[in-house]
Formats: C-alpha cells, sequence, structure tokens
C-alpha cells in the first residue's frame, strides 16, 4: 500500500515539475501554467495543453486504482498481518493529501479544456487575419502597394526575406514592408509593445590618448604579406607616434573627447576584391595605400577609439549584423559603429550586403580615395546626365567624406598619411654624410625603367645611379650596366640610402606615392618630369575612369602635370625641381644645380605623426554628415510671404571681398567656425581653388550655403538681370557678358573645381593654420 501511494504522490510531482519546465523553457519569466497564444506560438501552445490535459486524465486513473486496492479486504488483513496499526498514521495523511489533490483534477480539466478552446478560437481568428490582408491605401506610404506586387514575385528570390519570416501570404508581405523596412504602415491587429520611455543614453566613454600599440598589432591580424607590412610599420614608427600623442595631448588639455567605436573595413585587401597587392609586397609593387592603412590605423587607435579591423567579406559582414542571404534584406540590428573607414572596394561590398540600411548609415562612412572624387562625378544624376559618370563615381556621399592621400581638391576631406621625423642630431648626422654625386632612382619595378636610357647617361656623366629595382634571380635588362642595383631593400636599408643620396629622381610613375615625402625628408632633392601635355584620362590609360577632373579646365578631363603635384605646388625649389625630361639642356642644367644647392631635410608638418593626429582629431570631433542643412528654397517653391533672411555677411574695409558680419547676431554652428570665411569672385578662367590660393586662402565648400544667395551678388556689386536655381557644379557664378546670375539647386554639387570661361563663380575661402591646409586658425 505504502508503495502504491507513493507511487501515485511522486507521479504528481513529477507532473508539476515536468509541465513547468516546459512552460518556462518556452519563456524565461513566465509561470509554468502561463499560456502563451501569440500569433507564432498558438500551435506549439496548444499542443503543450493537450499533453497536461493527457497526464492529468492518467493520474485520475492511477487514483482510482489506489482506492481500488484500498477497499480490497485481501488487501487489509495483508497489511495487518504485516505491519503494526501505527504504521499506517503517517499513509493515511499522506492519503488524505491525496485524495483532496484528486478533487481538485477536474476542476483543472475543465480549465484547461477552456484555455485549449479559447487557444484554437484565437489561432483560427490569427491565421484568418494572415490569409485576409489587404493592402493599405495611405498617402503617407505611396510606394506600399507596388513593394507588395515586387514581394509576390520575388520574395524567394533572397533567403533574407525568410528570416524575417515571410513565408508568401499577403500579411507576411505586410509584415516585413512595415516592421522590417519601412514601406507600408503597421498592421493594427499586430502585438505591439506600449512604448515605454527609454531611459536617457549613458554617459559616452570618454577618449585617452594610448600609450601601447601591442593591442592594435592584435587587432590587424595575420595571415597576408600586407598586413605583416602594415605591422612592422607601426611598430617602427611606435615611438614617433607616441610623443606625437604626448605633444597633442598637451595642446587639447581639458577637451572632453568622447570615444568612437570605428570599423576599419580594408576592401582592396579581401579575396573578393582580388588583393592585388599583398602577392606584389615582396616583389617590388606600389606599397602607397598600406602606408596610409598602417597610419590610419595608428593613428585612430592613439587617439583612444575602439576599432575593429576587417580584411575579409565575412568579418565584415558578421560585423554588421549581415542576415542570411544576398544582401537585399536590412541589416538586424541597428549599426555598432559611429564610424566606418573603407575604400571604394569596401563601399562597394557594403551596399550589396546591407540592403536599405546603407543608404540609412552611409553618413557614417569615410572613403580613402587615393586620388579623390569631386562633386560632379559624386553626384549620380547629374554626372549621368552630363557625361561625368566613370567606373568609380556616383555614390551621392558627401564630398567630404572622401578621404584623399593629398590635398588634391578642397571639396574632399584630407588625410594624408606621416613619414619619420629626424631629430636635430640626425639631422646635422645627415647633412655631414651626403654624398654629393649620389642619386636614387624612384622605381622598383623594372618597367618604370624602360625607355629612360637617354637621361640616364646624362645623369651618369655627373652622379653614381643606385636602383632599388626587384628580381629573383637574373639582374633586369632594363637597368643599364652603370647602375648599381641593390634589389628590393627592408625599409629602414632604403632609408639608410636615401641620408646618403644627393638626388632623388623620378621617371613619371609611380604616380603621387610617398617616398618622395620620404627622400625629402631625408635631405635629398626630388626631382622629377613635368607632363608636357599633362597626363589625362584621355592620353594616359592609368587615369581613364578616374571620379577627377584635377580642376585642370571646365570639362571632365582629369590632368597631372608632373609626377607629384603636391611636391610641385606646396613644397617646390629647391627641394623639388620640375623639368621637361625631354628637353636635354634644361635637364643637365637642373642637375648641375642641385650638386651645388646644399638643402636641409625638410617634412611638411601635415606629414608628421603630430600633424596627421591633429587632423584626425579635429574630423572626428566636428565633422557630422548625418545632420544635413536645409536645401536652398527656389524661386518656384518661394511662396510671396516666405522671405530670404538678410545676409550675415558684409563688404570688406577694402570693399574687395565679404567677410561674416560682426552684427549678424550669434553665429550659427558651423565648421569650421564662420569666422574664417571670406568671399570672393573668381576671373572667368579660374576654379576657386585657384581663386583663394591666389589670396593666401583655402576655398571651404561647407561656406557655399551662405553665399548661394541673390542678397550676395547685391553685396559684390554684381547686376543681376535675372537669377536662376539650377544644377551646376560651377554655381554659384555670374555670366556678367549677359546679366544672368545662377545659384545652386544641389548642395552635392557645391564644388571648388572646375571653371569655365562663361563664368564668374563666387568662392568662400578660409585661413589655415601654418603647415596644416586642412584645418583653419580655429578649427581645433
Amino acid at each position: 500500500r505504502i508503495f502504491v501511494l507513493g507511487i501515485g504522490f511522486f507521479t504528481l510531482c513529477f507532473l508539476m515539475t515536468s509541465l513547468g519546465g516546459q512552460f518556462s523553457a518556452k519563456r524565461l519569466g513566465d509561470s509554468p501554467f502561463t499560456i502563451r497564444t501569440e500569433v507564432m506560438g498558438a500551435l506549439e501552445s496548444r499542443g503543450v495543453l493537450r499533453r497536461m490535459s493527457d497526464m492529468l486524465e492518467m493520474l485520475m486513473k492511477r487514483m482510482d486504482i489506489l482506492a481500488r486496492l484500498e477497499n480490497s479486504t485481501d488487501f487489509h488483513r495483508g497489511d495487518e498481518a504485516r505491519f503494526p496499526l501505527d504504521r499506517f498514521q503517517p499513509a493515511a495523511g499522506l492519503m488524505e493529501r491525496i485524495q483532496a489533490i484528486a478533487q481538485n483534477v477536474s476542476d483543472i480539466a475543465i480549465k484547461v479544456d477552456q484555455i485549449l478552446r479559447n487557444s484554437l478560437l484565437n489561432g483560427k481568428v490569427m491565421e484568418g487575419r494572415r490569409d485576409q490582408c489587404e493592402v493599405p491605401r495611405d498617402p503617407k506610404y505611396p510606394d506600399c502597394a507596388g513593394k507588395v506586387e515586387w514581394m509576390r514575385a520575388r520574395w524567394t528570390s533572397d533567403p533574407c526575406y525568410a528570416f524575417f519570416g515571410v513565408d508568401g501570404t499577403e500579411c507576411s508581405f505586410l509584415i516585413y514592408l512595415s516592421e522590417v523596412e519601412w514601406f507600408c504602415p503597421p498592421l493594427p491587429w499586430r502585438n505591439r509593445t506600449v512604448a515605454v520611455p527609454s531611459p536617457p543614453p549613458l554617459p559616452r566613454a570618454q577618449a585617452a590618448f594610448q600609450r601601447d600599440l601591442a593591442h592594435l598589432l592584435e587587432l590587424i591580424g595575420t595571415g597576408k604579406e600586407s598586413l605583416s607590412f602594415m605591422k612592422k610599420r607601426i611598430r617602427h614608427l611606435a615611438q614617433q607616434w607616441l610623443r606625437a600623442a604626448r605633444r597633442l595631448e598637451q595642446k587639447l588639455a581639458g577637451w572632453q573627447r568622447d570615444q568612437k567605436h570605428i570599423l576599419i573595413h580594408i576592401g582592396f585587401l579581401t579575396e573578393e576584391s582580388g588583393d592585388v597587392f599583398s602577392p606584389r609586397v615582396l616583389k617590388g609593387g606600389p606599397l602607397g595605400e598600406m602606408v596610409q592603412w598602417a597610419d590610419i590605423l595608428a593613428a585612430l587607435f592613439v587617439l583612444g577609439h575602439s576599432l575593429r579591423v576587417t580584411v575579409s567579406l565575412k568579418e565584415l559582414q558578421s560585423h554588421l549584423g549581415v542576415p542570411p542571404g544576398r544582401g537585399n534584406c536590412p541589416l538586424t540590428s541597428p549599426l555598432p559603429f559611429d564610424l566606418i573607414y573603407t575604400d571604394y572596394h569596401g563601399l562597394q561590398q557594403m551596399k550589396q550586403h546591407m540592403g536599405l540600411s546603407f543608404k540609412k548609415y552611409r553618413c557614417r562612412v569615410r572613403v580613402i580615395d587615393t586620388f579623390g572624387t569631386e562633386p560632379a562625378y559624386n553626384h549620380e544624376e547629374y554626372a549621368t546626365l552630363r557625361g561625368y559618370r566613370t567606373n568609380w563615381g556616383y555614390w551621392n556621399l558627401q564630398p567630404a567624406q572622401f578621404m584623399t592621400m593629398f590635398p588634391h581638391t578642397p571639396d574632399n576631406s584630407f588625410m594624408g598619411f606621416v613619414s619619420e621625423e629626424l631629430n636635430q642630431t640626425e639631422r646635422q648626422l645627415i647633412k655631414a654624410n651626403k654624398v654629393s654625386s649620389m642619386a636614387v632612382v624612384y622605381g622598383k619595378e623594372a618597367s618604370i625603367w624602360k625607355g629612360k636610357e637617354k637621361f640616364l647617361a646624362i645623369l651618369n656623366k655627373y652622379m653614381e645611379i643606385h636602383g632599388t629595382v626587384y628580381y629573383e634571380t637574373q639582374r633586369p635588362p632594363e637597368v643599364p650596366a652603370f647602375v648599381k642595383n641593390h634589389g628590393l631593400l627592408p625599409q629602414h636599408e632604403f632609408q639608410q640610402l636615401l641620408r646618403k643620396a644627393k638626388l632623388f629622381i623620378g621617371f613619371g610613375f609611380p604616380y603621387e606615392g610617398p617616398a618622395p615625402l620620404e627622400a625629402i625628408a631625408n635631405g635629398c632633392v626630388f626631382l622629377q618630369a613635368r607632363f608636357n601635355p599633362p597626363h589625362s584620362s584621355l592620353n594616359h590609360e592609368f587615369f581613364r575612369g578616374k571620379p577627377t577632373s584635377r580642376e585642370a579646365t571646365g570639362t571632365a578631363v582629369f590632368q597631372v602635370s608632373s609626377q607629384h603635384p603636391y611636391a610641385e605646388d606646396f613644397i617646390g625649389k629647391p627641394h623639388v625641381w620640375t623639368v621637361d625630361y625631354n628637353n636635354s639642356e634644361e635637364f643637365e642644367a637642373a642637375i648641375k644645380t642641385i650638386m651645388r644647392t646644399q638643402v636641409d631635410p625638410y617634412l611638411p608638418y601635415e606629414y608628421t605623426c603630430e600633424g596627421m593626429l591633429e587632423r584626425i582629431h579635429a574630423y572626428i570631433q566636428h565633422q557630422d554628415f548625418c545632420t544635413t542643412s536645409s536645401l536652398p528654397p527656389s524661386p518656384k517653391t518661394k511662396s510671396p510671404a516666405m522671405q530670404s533672411p538678410p545676409s550675415p555677411l558684409a563688404l570688406s574695409p577694402n570693399a574687395t571681398h565679404l567677410v561674416w558680419s560682426p552684427s549678424a547676431g550669434q553665429a550659427p554652428q558651423a565648421w569650421p567656425p564662420v569666422s574664417s570665411l571670406q568671399a570672393w569672385v573668381s576671373e572667368p578662367q579660374h576654379t576657386c581653388t585657384e581663386t583663394c590660393r591666389q589670396h593666401g586662402l583655402v576655398c571651404e565648400p561647407t561656406f557655399f550655403r551662405f553665399l548661394n544667395k541673390e542678397e550676395v551678388f547685391l553685396q559684390l556689386s554684381i547686376a543681376c538681370d535675372s537669377t536662376e536655381y539650377e544644377m551646376n557644379h560651377l554655381y554659384p557664378a555670374v555670366a556678367e557678358n549677359v546679366h544672368e546670375c545662377y545659384l545652386q539647386k544641389e548642395p552635392l554639387l557645391f564644388s571648388c573645381a572646375g571653371y569655365n570661361t562663361k563664368y564668374r563663380r563666387l568662392c568662400p575661402c578660409r585661413d589655415f593654420r601654418q603647415g596644416q591646409v586642412a584645418l583653419c586658425r580655429d578649427c581645433l
């Protein structure tokens, strides 16, 4: 009897705990008897309830068997013969408890049945709703019907739709288009949590300058020669980065800097983009891009920001939260990064895999772009209509989101890189050990030397020529026998060679690399060829498709007048000589003069570690492309009641240009500060970049919005018989011969580049810090 009673009791306990475990496993925090009847869980809930009912029925049967055994005379006689009477008292109490529980079983069963019926009824209603959804006609969602039609035909084209619950029914289409995307209004019958005011965001962690680069080297990873190259460079310059960080920290004493979460995706190193650079690292291939990326990584890390580094598409998808499929759906969660630094390859990969989220988050992207992207090539509609479309442009980003290796155009942000800085002892040692008759050729690939025999012979009359051309077994035939070829040298050995040499000579390629700046920093004179005619997409394959005109003409032609325009324009003589190599007399005369000229090692401040840290700090603190200013109203959209606010500009004391008026009231929140603004009118054949430079200033495209007003023409005494708003990268401008004035209709087309002999342009200029053209005097 005791055995049977025990079996019954423990069966009941097992029933209660097992049911509780099943229900609690469905949802943490729910009671074991809390029944969920949501649409997606209805079938599961009904199954659990049926099991509960069956187990209760089985328990009732066992209770009946127990009762019949208790009433059996044989059972009682057997018990009395075996056990004393007092041994039955605990069993009797247990029996009473079990009987009390048994009396409630029928009530529980009735309640279970009611729950089951309600569950089944609700499930049918919800399924009916799912099968009978109608496409809403809401003027606030004009694209809804078209998107539903597209989903009917294409929802199986990408597994990501099924990942978000699309199953081919109308309601699943509408749920996806209203809750995952935003083309349709929310469905009124959907269970939605009542909006609870979110707590105020926690204060952001503050960025602190880093003193140890070991963690950065771990973040970069291994497995590619290109990554090894970058890590070696970071180690080599580590002490210079740390010294620069201490100096900048003193400048920014008391400045609060929020720590940013930053993703660095180097797209050109991914296998999907071909990664042509890694195999060429050890064979003399171009390293300029990897030099720049190594310096960007070091600068961001030293500034104290939280970094993630990827060089594979799979890692990129994981960090972004890309759903499984072919990239047509949005991300599964909000983007966890404040900024993303990538290149054109990475930008394309992000667009392919982020779906609509790319448009939402593209304002956080910074594109490392060697040659730059001018506004005329960036605006997709304008580039298509006007013939500026190339393989690389038309992204509709803010032009300043493109970050260049050299300050080609103020329309883009100048990112740059660094060269090694010498201390005073090293500078004196270099000057003492210079060999005035020693030249090093800029060109590690044998193909660069082909066809250069004529001026190599002239150079050989005066100097001992050294080369660093890569070869495996045999000397390259393109390199003349009188050249001392060292083969491909490690970076520190190449630096030692430059510290001895007097001349560093370029053969016209590679264009705008870091090596000439390194040579000048080590006390060399850089001799380069002047291109006549200038190289462009019309006469040189290398430049075909580049999204920039380099402001050489009013047409969409990219033109470069020398191998290294920055060295020619921003450094110049005595450190940089640009001559016509086809003119033997000019070439020979330049060599003779260079041998007699004494020069000190020179490095522009903007290419030091401190200069780069200063620049990137300012960009991160002040550049915000996710909040844009309103578009200028066109005459067709202005109502009579809408009057343009008075111009905040005033004529300068000498009446030559406009400045920000002291009486304009509170200055708007702008970076650079409007106090640095000067507005000038260009000559017909000058770009705004050239116009500002003539006045010792830099063109600042963010100030165009203050000039894009009719009143500004009047303030500059420009007569306008008519004023029109149009899309043109040269506007605002005036055609003086016919007194027609033009204002810019599309802010993305504000551009410092380009000119046309028909127009005089309104040009926004600003001052700049000594040795740092990217920043105005008060920009730090």
